[in-house]
């Protein structure tokens, strides 16, 4: 533990020094630190593909024409640099769509909505500004040069040299998109203007993310191998009575001492498993823990935060899971009775939504893994589905707002990972305006447009050159941070 732990924490140390060294750090160049790699002829960004204008690769729209690709951070930052010269965009707004995006190319869908790519563009807005940016005579959406490429060419299009948040607005249609971009876009810039801050938060946010689903694939293991132990600890019962029976006759009770002795070294298989898995998994949220740590001390920038899954607040309360609109998901109705489902990854954190107290822990094939909490103003709260459950999170113990209670998982009568989130005295808890406030910042509505206040800053603007004349990639990025 002290091994895993160590790395983790100097990491966040390291962030925590990046981020201190970035408060006064407002202004960035578009210049890449070496000479720029020969570039295809790029169209312009103010007229768009004439139909059938670029070739495609086969199947384009369904899969990746070629293995994924993957990028080093340095290669990550030349591409940014080259495609925002290019078309005059700020490369620190390329790097955060690319990151809200696909996490860098990690995860590149196809989307829900059928986005796909690099830089998740839909079909139809591929075909009329997809470019070919790495000179390979195919526009391809799930290669990093042309997928980054078309992205800046998009932005470019939709107005990015006059009005930036415009143009973000017009690459997604939703304002806590606008404002994650900016945010996570001023993160990047900060520092040195390498982008070292994000990356080394995408490092604890890699490693947060494999603890936490290494914790809830062990515990779904786990639940099969304890089930499995039980079954066949009954079924040994059931044969010891049947062997034991003196009413049966003989040759019925040695078939049976023989099942007896089988059914014995199955169970005792199966109790090894067991043993072994809760080794595992106590190891696994050993892990999950020194990962949590490094992350909590790294996460108390809003654009870090949302990295990294931190408890979003608001109007004193906490959003029960983290993650951030773009992954957190909720519908305004429940399909039989009032009540949210919080869609979200498996192994997304789950919190408590404010002070209060447990009242009881839940393990049935409803609820799944569970529990229920109350709040000081006498509100029960059901939590259902959990992959994973803290060991801590026990009757009458107290909880404070924000605390970590396990892990989203599809956990008892449930088709897919997401947090049933119940209320006593009954009612939808969508219809609260605490809820209602984290709109936009903790999650999007699946069923109506997620409206969020318009976005405070920062704000990007490109500097115009000034004698002597600057090329393209010396323009000035210029942009104004919050202030607490």
């Amino acid at each position: 533990m002290r091994r895993a732990l160590v790395p983790v924490v100097a990491v966040a140390a390291v962030v925590l020094a990046l981020l201190a060294g970035s408060a006064s750090a407002e202004t960035f160049e578009l210049a890449p630190s070496a000479p720029p790699l020969p570039a295809p002829t790029l169209p312009s960004s103010e007229i768009p593909n004439e139909p059938g204008g670029i070739l495609l690769p086969p199947n384009v729209f369904n899969a990746p024409f070629s293995p994924v690709r993957v990028l080093s951070e340095e290669q990550l930052r030349e591409l940014w640099l080259r495609a925002g010269g290019a078309y005059g965009v700020p490369w620190q707004v390329l790097a955060a769509i690319n990151k809200i995006e696909t996490n860098f190319g990690r995860n590149m869908g196809p989307s829900s909505a059928g986005a796909v790519g690099w830089m998740q563009f839909m079909p139809d807005t591929w075909l009329r500004w997809g470019t070919d940016g790495s000179g390979d005579g195919i526009a391809d959406p799930w290669d990093p040069e042309d997928g980054v490429f078309s992205a800046a060419r998009y932005l470019a299009a939709a107005g990015a040299h006059t009005d930036l948040q415009r143009a973000i607005f017009a690459y997604n249609h939703a304002q806590w998109y606008v404002d994650d971009v900016l945010e996570l876009a001023a993160l990047f810039g900060g520092g040195a203007g390498d982008g070292a801050v994000v990356f080394t938060l995408d490092r604890l946010g890699l490693a947060l993310d494999e603890a936490q689903a290494a914790v809830s694939s062990v515990s779904d293991a786990l639940r099969a191998a304890e089930a499995r132990e039980q079954e066949l600890s009954a079924r040994v019962d059931e044969a010891v009575t049947v062997a034991e029976d003196p009413a049966l006759l003989l040759s019925d009770r040695l078939v049976a001492q023989r099942d007896l002795f089988a059914l014995d070294g199955e169970n005792a298989d199966a109790a090894a498993e067991v043993e072994r898995l809760r080794a595992e998994l106590a190891a696994a949220e050993a892990a999950l823990e020194a990962a949590r740590s490094g992350a909590h001390a790294a996460s108390f920038a809003p654009a870090a935060a949302g990295l990294l899954a931190a408890p979003t607040r608001a109007d004193g309360y906490v959003f029960p899971v983290g993650g951030g609109p773009a992954s957190v998901s909720v519908g305004h109705d429940h399909h039989d009775y009032p009540a949210a489902d919080i869609a979200a990854p498996m192994g997304a954190p789950v919190y408590a939504l404010a002070d209060a107290v447990v009242v009881e822990t839940v393990d049935d094939g409803r609820c799944g893994t569970g529990l229920t909490l109350q709040t000081r103003e006498g509100l029960v709260w059901i939590y259902c589905h959990l992959s994973h459950r803290e060991a801590t999170v026990a009757p009458g113990a107290f909880l404070t707002a924000g605390q970590w209670l396990g892990l989203v998982g599809s956990t008892g009568n449930s088709t897919g990972p997401h947090l049933h989130l119940g209320l006593r005295p009954s009612r939808y808890p969508q219809e609260m305006p605490w809820f209602q406030e984290f709109a936009g910042l903790a999650f999007s509505w699946q069923d109506a447009p997620t409206v969020t206040p318009a976005h405070a800053g920062p704000i990007f603007a490109l500097v115009p050159p000034v004698a002597p004349a600057l090329e393209p990639d010396d323009a000035v990025i210029e942009f104004t941070l919050p202030r607490g």
